[in-house]
Formats: C-alpha cells, sequence, structure tokens
C-alpha cells in the first residue's frame, strides 16, 4: 500500500475515493430518505468508540494529576476490556458482512474497502499495544505502586490510538454512509 494511504500518516480519504463523499457532505446524512436507523446505529457506536477513548484519556490524565481516586484501575480495567472487545467484534462484522455487502455498489469507490481492511489489520497492532500497556498499568497498581510511569506511556499511546482511531473513523463513515444514500443499501 502506498505510504501515504496509511493509517499513519493519511489525512483524510484519497481524492479519488471522496466521489461520494463529496457529493453526499455530512451535515446533509440525517435529512437524506435513505438514511436509516441501522445507519444510524452504526454510527452511534462509531460515537462510542469516541467518548470511550476520551474517557480513558481523561482517567488516565486524572490518576496523573493525582485527581482520579481509588476507583482508577478498576475503571481503567473495565472501559478498556470493553473498548476492545467491541471494537474488535465491530470491526470483524464490517470485514465479514458490511464491506462484502457495500464493496460492489459503486466501483469509484471499492478501492476503499481495501484501505479500510488495511486499516482493520494496522488497528490490531494498536490495541494489542493499549492492552499490553493498559496490563503494565494494572501490575503496577496491584504491586501497590501509583504507577505513574506506565500511566504516562499509557497516556501518551491513548492518545496516538485516538488520533488513528478517529481517522479510521471518519474516513470509514465518509465511504459507507455516502454508498447507503446512494443506494438505498440497508445495512442488515
Amino acid at each position: 500500500m502506498d505510504s501515504k494511504l496509511t493509517l499513519d500518516t493519511r489525512t483524510g480519504l484519497p481524492e479519488h475515493l471522496r466521489v461520494l463523499a463529496d457529493k453526499y457532505p455530512r451535515e446533509t446524512w440525517r435529512g437524506h430518505a435513505n438514511f436509516n436507523e441501522l445507519t444510524a446505529f452504526w454510527l452511534d457506536r462509531h460515537l462510542m468508540f469516541r467518548q470511550i477513548m476520551e474517557k480513558l484519556i481523561g482517567d488516565t490524565q486524572a490518576h496523573l494529576d493525582d485527581k482520579a481516586g481509588p476507583r482508577y484501575g478498576a475503571e481503567l480495567s473495565r472501559y478498556t476490556g470493553f473498548f476492545l472487545q467491541q471494537l474488535h467484534g465491530h470491526h470483524g462484522i464490517e470485514d465479514a458482512h458490511y464491506f462484502p455487502q457495500f464493496k460492489p455498489l459503486d466501483a469509484r469507490v471499492s478501492g476503499a474497502f481495501d484501505l479500510l481492511d488495511h486499516d482493520h489489520h494496522a488497528l490490531d497492532g494498536h490495541l494489542h499495544a493499549l492492552a499490553d500497556h493498559t496490563n503494565a498499568v494494572l501490575r503496577a497498581l496491584q504491586k501497590g505502586g501509583n504507577a505513574r510511569d506506565e500511566a504516562g506511556a499509557l497516556l501518551a499511546r491513548h492518545e496516538g490510538f485516538q488520533r488513528f482511531l478517529d481517522r479510521h473513523l471518519t474516513d470509514e463513515e465518509e465511504v459507507i454512509v455516502p454508498l447507503v444514500l446512494e443506494y438505498g443499501a440497508d445495512m442488515a
């Protein structure tokens, strides 16, 4: 894959894959006749992933600022576990069901699915690193330490992952939703 198109370096969908995204700007989506409840649910799942990342970042920053309180470890474990499980499942459903359904709809954007699939593989490495950094914090906390070094490394991992995740989710939305609007595709 072209290095300008990797999740680490790209700043948006390449121009040649934006044909439907440009035709259907984000602010018009919810008012379109083909915008359905399943599409709204899918977008809400993306919003949930963004919100959990915000919470994890905020909680870890609060821990580093000595403002998190005694529940930091338990909440970090619970929210990270939920996040990782749900994101992994979400990507599995997209790869096995949604992407194969949408890819043949429009040859002009079919290459976007290769890009998104590549993202999912790249995100797997980031998910494993996020789990490893989270576990390092939890181990340090269990040993009775304040885990400041580990939490600092985790915060950097959170912030980097947030950028990757947001880029992926935004690009994915700008591929899928315009396809739904153009073709009335049902994501079921």
